[in-house]
């Protein structure tokens, strides 16, 4: 019974408010901000013995926040490894179309291996997707002073006006490059 239940999606209406109650939590517990973009800086921190001054403060007081890391990826290895539904994900007939429309149809994962694998990332298309798109993540996450999940989750729910702005860019850049640029990049080779 606890197996069935860990091992399927649980439905946004238990799983939002578990996320949302880690905010209060991590407020009154310690007074700490929820957010993983910055364990990276953490981790930098930590094993880069260089006089950079970005990295020179006291990491130590934030091993709480690497720990909080290790545990999403124990907890993504546990789940892939025990816990994995063997059905296949299932994707809408009207996106399998349209991404057919553009050489896509290995739909057997979470992402389509068509655009995500190695070979891939040797083309014009793979590299905007995979090096372009994960550079202009990381710059938009370290412009913007955090990621959705920090702004979204605790920059709003402790009503901070920059992280409504930031929430709001992140969202409409998304709906601008999922139905304006995508299909653009889709068609490249």
């Amino acid at each position: 019974m606890l197996l069935s239940i860990l091992s399927s999606p649980w439905p946004w209406y238990v799983a939002g408010p578990l996320i949302g109650l880690m905010v209060p939590a991590l407020l009154l517990i310690g007074n700490k901000s929820f957010g993983i973009s910055s364990s990276l800086r953490h981790v930098c921190a930590a094993c880069i013995p260089a006089k950079i001054p970005f990295f020179k403060y006291n990491w130590k007081k934030e091993t709480w926040n690497l720990v909080f890391v290790a545990g999403i990826l124990l907890g993504g290895f546990v789940a892939m490894q025990f816990l994995n539904d063997p059905a296949e994900v299932h994707v809408d007939a009207r996106l399998a179309g349209e991404l057919e429309k553009y050489g896509i149809s290995n739909f057997h994962g979470l992402v389509p291996a068509d655009l995500f694998n190695w070979k891939s990332l040797l083309t014009p298309r793979g590299f905007i997707m995979m090096v372009i798109g994960g550079f202009m993540v990381g710059f938009g996450t370290r412009y913007a002073g955090g990621c959705t999940s920090g702004h979204a989750i605790m920059g709003l729910s402790s009503l901070q006006w920059p992280s409504l702005l930031a929430t709001v860019s992140f969202m409409a850049g998304g709906f601008i490059m999922a139905n304006l640029v995508l299909p653009f990049i889709l068609k490249l080779i």
